[in-house]
C-alpha cells in the first residue's frame, strides 16, 4: 500500500503537519508506504484551459504537478490537507490540484481519497466540501473518521492541545488502511466496477 500526502500549508511545522503526523504515525505502524510533500510555497499557477495535455499526456506547465502525477498513479491513496483561508482551501493547493487531476488520463477510480482542514475557528467544512470535489468526481472512495476531518488551532503546535482533532486524525488513518486494503481485495476477487463510456449532456442547442 502508497499513500500520497500533499500538504497545502505552506508553514512546514504549522498545524496542519501536525495532524498529518498523527496519520503518518499510523501510517508507520501498519507497514503503509507514504510521502508527504509540501505544496504551500510553491510557485504553481492555476489551469489556463489549454487542453495541451491531451495531446503531451502531462501539463503544459512543467512544475510540481507533473512531478506529482506519476506518484499520483503509483498510490493507492492520496491525503489533501489544507489550512482554511477565508472559508477556503490554499489557493496553490487548489491550482495544484485542479491541474494535477485534470492533466492525468490514468483512472484514478477506486483509489482512496481523504482531505483534512485546519482552521483557528470556522470554515472547516466548507473547506472539506470543497476538498472531497475532487474525490468524488474521479470514481475515488472518500475515507471518513469519527468526525469531519477537521483539526483546530491557530499558531504553529497549538492544535497539539485539540485531543478529539487528534484522534480523528488518527481514526481516518486507520479507516483509510483498511479501506485501501479491502478495495485491494476485492480488486483480486471481483475487479473494478464495469466502466460505462462517458455520456455528457450539456443542454446547449
Amino acid at each position: 500500500m502508497k499513500v500520497l500526502i500533499l500538504n497545502g500549508s505552506p508553514h512546514p511545522k504549522g498545524n496542519t503537519a501536525l495532524a498529518l503526523h498523527e496519520m503518518e504515525q499510523i501510517f508507520a505502524q501498519e507497514g503503509v508506504e507514504y510521502e508527504t510533500v509540501g505544496i504551500g510555497s510553491k510557485a504553481i499557477r492555476g489551469c489556463i484551459a489549454c487542453n495541451s495535455c491531451a495531446e503531451r499526456g502531462k501539463c503544459v506547465f512543467d512544475d510540481a504537478v507533473n512531478e506529482l502525477a506519476p506518484k499520483f498513479e503509483a498510490a493507492d491513496g492520496l491525503v489533501v490537507a489544507s489550512p482554511v483561508y477565508y472559508a477556503s482551501a490554499n489557493a496553490t493547493l487548489i491550482a495544484c490540484l485542479d491541474r494535477l487531476f485534470y492533466s492525468t488520463s490514468f483512472d484514478k477510480s477506486m483509489k482512496v481519497g481523504a482531505s483534512v482542514v485546519c482552521a483557528r475557528r470556522g470554515g472547516c467544512t466548507a473547506t472539506f466540501d470543497e476538498l472531497n470535489k475532487y474525490f468524488t468526481i474521479s470514481g475515488m472512495p472518500v475515507v471518513s473518521s469519527q468526525y469531519w476531518n477537521c483539526i483546530h488551532g491557530r499558531t504553529p503546535g497549538e492544535a497539539a492541545q485539540d485531543a478529539e482533532g487528534l484522534q480523528t486524525m488518527r481514526t481516518l488513518a486507520r479507516n483509510m488502511v483498511f479501506l485501501m486494503r479491502g478495495i485491494a481485495l476485492a480488486k483480486e476477487r471481483y475487479g473494478i466496477p464495469e466502466r460505462e463510456p462517458w455520456q455528457g449532456t450539456h443542454f446547449i442547442r
